[in-house]
């Protein structure tokens, strides 16, 4: 399969997971723009670059886009550009046009701009800062009780309301190219959800009009990659906490088993049985509430034992948001997880970004016409140490970026487990703790 994917930005997760997840299939031939071309946290997109790098690809069976990287330069610059409408209405018309001409499978999609709530603007306008938590209050307000009253400056709250309806308005425009026949797949995401708000008011109003609306945001391109790859799986969802499935993740807004039965359908997979299933889900769930360590919102954590099933199995680790359960973890290691049963292991983020991210590369093994071994361990591999080690663990020791010493007894631990030799780098690459590069060379 020849696939063309454009990023949402050029986070490690966002560019070089997909790159891993591909290559565990060498069959897949994989195109990116180059990664300098992709936005981040203060720079837009070359979007110019971009729409002429895809312009020249060689003829494509599938092509994945993040049209807000065309659109705005970005997931984050969808909140932050001051284009107009007409603007960037002149721009996506160039993409296409493109898009018509390279007669590809295109799955794509667009988001919902979000609305934080807190009084941060590092990935907002500058006046979030001061008025971040009470926009969401009087949005939040507006869609649940018909209208609402704020302290917000005027021209400010104009400006902010003005930049959600233009966002809207594209995404309307997006509808009507589906319609069209332009998109095989087109995906509106709902990224920081909460109960109410002009967010969910618009993906309600979108959905009227017949578009699908999906809960997650930096995930989706990897779930539109899995969609791409033409053949079932069978998964079987198992849950650690049956009887707490009907529990809502931070930062999404429906249950977690609604989560999970969503992003296996948006993959292009198949919900059975246990007996009827290719590939065993196993969902580290969460009672009462989702912790997450680095806000230091405890939950409590996992503390019985763990028998892994006789076939291949993944796992989603969502007890915690952005980061892996220690006590999961550690009876996980207890088992022998170095076989050809292990199909993966999940902690990144958000529930959704965990699962879409999670399914995704079990979907590529298991349908592999020529399987890198190496590949796979190399994935998973990085996943324990950003997701469990890193973002678990040492990130809540450091105080400055140079974490090499303190990461040392997780990857003896990680060699012992995966019986490989492997040499790290780990760096910062938007300057803030939250995203972690993590480079593996396998020995």
């Amino acid at each position: 399969m020849k696939i063309c994917v454009i990023p949402i930005d050029n986070r490690p997760v966002c560019y070089n997971l997909i790159q891993d997840i591909a290559n565990i299939d060498k069959s897949i031939e994989l195109h990116l723009p180059h990664r300098n071309l992709l936005g981040d946290l203060t720079k837009n997109a070359d979007t110019e670059k971009i729409l002429e790098w895809l312009k020249t690809l060689p003829q494509m069976d599938k092509i994945v886009i993040s049209l807000d990287t065309i659109a705005y330069g970005g997931l984050i610059p969808s909140r932050r550009s001051n284009l107009t409408f007409e603007q960037i209405k002149e721009r996506i018309e160039k993409l296409k046009e493109i898009l018509i001409s390279k007669n590809a499978e295109i799955h794509t999609f667009s988001s919902i701009m979000r609305i934080s709530n807190n009084n941060i603007n590092q990935e907002e306008k500058e006046y979030w800062s001061d008025y971040g938590t009470k926009i969401f209050s009087y949005s939040f307000n507006l869609h649940k009780n018909g209208s609402a009253k704020t302290d917000v400056p005027k021209e400010i709250l104009e400006d902010y309301l003005n930049t959600r309806k233009r966002n809207f308005e594209i995404n309307k425009l997006y509808l009507k190219w589906q319609k069209e026949g332009i998109f095989k797949t087109l995906i509106f995401s709902k990224d920081d959800c909460a109960e109410f708000g002009l967010n969910v008011k618009e993906a309600q109003e979108l959905e009227k009009l017949g578009g699908f609306t999906k809960t997650g945001a930096d995930e989706i391109p990897l779930s539109l990659f899995a969609r791409a790859i033409d053949k079932k799986v069978k998964i079987a969802p198992i849950f650690i906490e049956d009887n707490q499935k009907h529990l809502i993740s931070n930062y999404e807004d429906i249950p977690i088993e609604k989560s999970v039965l969503s992003q296996i359908e948006l993959g292009g997979m198949e919900v059975t049985k246990e007996e009827n299933a290719d590939i065993i889900l196993i969902v580290n769930n969460f009672k009462n509430n989702q912790g997450e360590i680095v806000m230091k919102k405890p939950t409590e954590p996992f503390n019985k034992g763990l028998k892994l099933p006789q076939k291949p199995y993944a796992i989603a680790d969502v007890r915690f948001a952005n980061g892996g359960d220690n006590e999961f973890v550690k009876e996980l290691f207890k088992n022998n997880i170095n076989d050809d049963s292990f199909y993966g292991y999940s902690a990144w983020n958000t529930s959704a970004n965990t699962l879409g991210s999670l399914l995704c590369a079990l979907k590529v093994k298991f349908n592999a016409e020529s399987y890198d071994e190496k590949a796979f361990k190399k994935l998973q591999l990085i996943r324990f140490l950003d997701d469990w080690a890193y973002q678990a663990n040492v990130r809540q020791q450091i105080k400055t970026p140079l974490i090499t010493d303190e990461m040392i007894d997780f990857e003896n631990k990680l060699k012992t487990i995966f019986k490989v030799a492997f040499e790290t780098d780990y760096s910062f690459p938007w300057n803030r703790l939250f995203e972690i590069e993590v480079k593996v060379e396998l020995n």
